[in-house]
C-alpha cells in the first residue's frame, strides 16, 4: 500500500512539474496591439509597375515615387516620360505598360474601346473601369529670364516683336493646344512658318528647355513646366482659347497580370494620398480624380 501511494505521488509530482515547464516555455499566441511591432509579411512579392506618363509629369511623379517607397517598399516604379502621342504609339506597338497618363483625352481615347467620342482606333488597351481624369493643367506663354523681345501676350506673336517661337509638334498635346490658341486669336501659323518664326519640339520638356536656354523668344508650354523650369510666364490661355487641359489615367491591358493590382494601388495613391496631392498641386496641377 505504501508502495502504491509513493508511486502515485511521484507520478502526480511529475505531471505537475511538466505542466509548469510547458507553460513557461510556450510563446504567447496573442497578436500584438502595437503597430510598430508588426513584421512585414515574408510572402509580399516584389513587383514592377511600368508607368508611361506625359513629359510634363516627370518632376512630380519622380518626387512622388520617392514617397511611395515608404508606402509600398515591394513596388518598383519604372517610368517612361515622353509626349502622349509617342507613348500611345509605343503601347500600340506592344511596349509593356501598366499605367498610362496622357496629357490629353485624345491619346487615351484612341486606346480605349469604351470611348464614345468616335476617337477610338479600334484598339482595346485600357481597363476602362479604372480610367479617371487625374489632373488639370493650364497652357501658358513663357519667355527667357531677360525677355529680350519684351513679349507680353499671345497677341504679340503676330507682331514684329517675335523672331522665333517654339511649339510642340501637332501630335503632342501641348502642340495641339497651341494651334488652337493661335487659331482662336487669328494668328496665321502658316505665315509664321513661312517667315521662319517657328521651331518645333517633340515634347513639352524640349519646348521649356529651349525657352530656358534663351534659344527662342518664347514658347507655349504648361503652367507646371513653367514652374519646374523656373520660367517667366507672361500670359495664360483662357477657357475660350483652347480645350480644357485634362490628364486621363488608367491601368492598361498591355501590362503584366501580376502587376495589375499594384498598378491600381499606385493610381489610387496619386489622387487620394495627401502627400501625393500636395506634390501635384504644389507645381500647379489641379487634382481631379
Amino acid at each position: 500500500m505504501k508502495k502504491f501511494l509513493s508511486l502515485a505521488l511521484a507520478l502526480a509530482l511529475g505531471v505537475s512539474l511538466t505542466a509548469c515547464g510547458g507553460t513557461a516555455t510556450q510563446p504567447s499566441q496573442e497578436p500584438s496591439s502595437d503597430p510598430s511591432q508588426a513584421v512585414p509579411s515574408e510572402n509580399t512579392e516584389n513587383v514592377e509597375v511600368i508607368v508611361f506618363a506625359a513629359a510634363s509629369m516627370e518632376a512630380t511623379l519622380t518626387e512622388i515615387a520617392d514617397l511611395y517607397k515608404e508606402v509600398a517598399p515591394n513596388v518598383t516604379l519604372t517610368f517612361t516620360f515622353d509626349s502622349s502621342g509617342t507613348l500611345k504609339t509605343q503601347i500600340e506597338e506592344g511596349a509593356p505598360c501598366d499605367i498610362f497618363i496622357s496629357a490629353a483625352q485624345k491619346q487615351m481615347n484612341q486606346l480605349d474601346s469604351a470611348d464614345t467620342t468616335g476617337t477610338n482606333e479600334g484598339l482595346d488597351f485600357v481597363y476602362s473601369d479604372t480610367r479617371i481624369d487625374l489632373v488639370e493643367n493650364k497652357v501658358v506663354l513663357a519667355v527667357p529670364d531677360d525677355n529680350p523681345k519684351d513679349i507680353q501676350s499671345f497677341q504679340d506673336l503676330a507682331t514684329d516683336k517675335l523672331s522665333l517661337l517654339c511649339l510642340g509638334n501637332d501630335d503632342v498635346p501641348v502642340g495641339a493646344y497651341s494651334l488652337q490658341i493661335l487659331d482662336t486669336l487669328g494668328i496665321d501659323i502658316a505665315g509664321l512658318e513661312a517667315d521662319g518664326k517657328v521651331t518645333y519640339a517633340s515634347n513639352v520638356s524640349e519646348v521649356a528647355n529651349q525657352v530656358k536656354e534663351g534659344a527662342v523668344d518664347c514658347g507655349i508650354i504648361y503652367a507646371t513646366d513653367a514652374y519646374t523650369y523656373e520660367l517667366n510666364v507672361v500670359d495664360q490661355a483662357t477657357a475660350d482659347m483652347c480645350d480644357q487641359v485634362i490628364y486621363p489615367a488608367a491601368v492598361m491591358k498591355s501590362g503584366t497580370p501580376e502587376a495589375k493590382d499594384a498598378a491600381q494601388a499606385f493610381l489610387d495613391y496619386l489622387h487620394t494620398d495627401a502627400d501625393a496631392v500636395a506634390v501635384l498641386e504644389g507645381v500647379g496641377f489641379t487634382v481631379l480624380g
